[in-house]
């Protein structure tokens, strides 16, 4: 009588794990974690200057055209730092629930103005039309998220 071994031989399954690398492979390329990633914090980027913009402009709409003392027209990073546009209390609890910060910096929105904070977006007026721009520098992908009104 002759014993049949039941199994798989050391070639079939070599040719098996190549054959899932090669599709692992190809999954990660397609998917791309990091580009995600990034796409992601240019999402929040662009909600958190929305926000930001839509608050100055309900305080300008409150205060008879008036925007807040921070907002020069002087390119400034909204923060509590020294030559930053400081419009936080300005806007937070009455137009915002929290300042948003970018994704780049650390920390999460800033509900308490009175310590110190920076939130990586900048904020500018025009000197001509009294138009405001908020913008995020440190997009990723090589994307410029900036915001006109």
């Amino acid at each position: 009588m002759i014993k049949r071994q039941k199994g798989f031989t050391l070639i079939e399954i070599l040719v098996v794990i190549g054959i899932l690398s090669i599709l692992f492979g190809i999954a990660l390329v397609a998917i791309n974690p990091a580009k995600q990633f990034s796409q992601a914090n240019n999402t929040s980027r662009r909600n958190g200057v929305l926000a930001i913009l839509n608050a100055i402009h309900q305080y300008g709409a409150d205060n008879k055209g008036a925007l807040p003392s921070g907002v020069t027209t002087t390119a400034q990073t909204i923060g509590s730092g020294t030559g930053e546009a400081n419009i936080c209390s300005d806007l937070v609890t009455k137009y915002l629930a929290a300042l948003p910060r970018d994704p780049s910096v650390t920390g999460g929105d800033i509900a308490d103005c009175s310590a110190t904070h920076t939130t990586g977006y900048q904020v500018v007026k025009s000197d001509t039309d009294n138009r405001v721009t908020v913008s995020a520098p440190s997009a990723e992908l090589s994307e410029t998220i900036s915001v006109t009104r």
